[in-house]
């Protein structure tokens, strides 16, 4: 993917990277905000696929979701979109998982929310960056070489990274923002009838 070419965000293509151990609110308050970006036709040519390393992917109590795609590249997304939850302790010393994670080094966005960073920096992305997470990890976050900043959410160029898991929501407006103006994530907030 060319990086010095402008983005088209009319066909955007999301990865959201699901795993065991997740918390589920990581993911679902992004994705809410954003699939309205296609449901309103914002961005009408939206698509995502639900990315993992395993068949199945469960939270610590055992709330599944399955992906649609298993173990692919991540090279062709323009954007992908990590959860935190207690499954990144694990998933940050998992060499497979890191390499899985670092077929993304080209894609242009790079998302996380709560400890979902951790996997970001683990996989190299984080180094001289500015980023954020759950307010117990700011250490942990340091060591993988980021400016740690405790702002709800934190933009570094096209690095967005936002804090504890109430901040998912949050972070999906600010992209529709990002991604549509503000208009479109007024409407959306409306439609949500969330006044965080």
């Amino acid at each position: 993917m060319d990086l010095s070419e402008p983005m088209n965000f009319n066909n955007m293509k999301l990865a959201y990277i699901l795993f065991d151990g997740a918390t589920w609110l990581d993911f679902i308050g992004v994705y809410d905000p954003i699939s309205r970006l296609k449901v309103m036709n914002y961005i009408p040519d939206l698509t995502w696929d639900f990315c993992a390393i395993t068949n199945t992917c469960a939270d610590d109590l055992g709330l599944t979701i399955l992906p649609n795609k298993i173990k692919n590249d991540l090279s062709p997304y323009d954007a992908i979109i990590v959860p935190g939850g207690r499954g990144t302790r694990q998933l940050v010393k998992d060499m497979a998982f890191i390499n899985w994670i670092s077929s993304a080094k080209d894609v242009p966005w790079k998302i996380s929310v709560c400890t979902g960073s951790l996997l970001l920096g683990a996989a190299g992305f984080l180094k001289s960056k500015k980023a954020t997470t759950h307010f117990d990890e700011y250490e942990t976050l340091a060591q993988y070489g980021a400016s740690v900043s405790m702002d709800r959410i934190v933009e570094d160029g096209k690095l967005v990274t936002a804090g504890a898991v109430s901040s998912s929501i949050d972070l999906g407006l600010f992209l529709c923002n990002k991604w549509s103006g503000p208009d479109a994530a007024d409407k959306i907030r409306f439609k949500m009838h969330y006044r965080g």
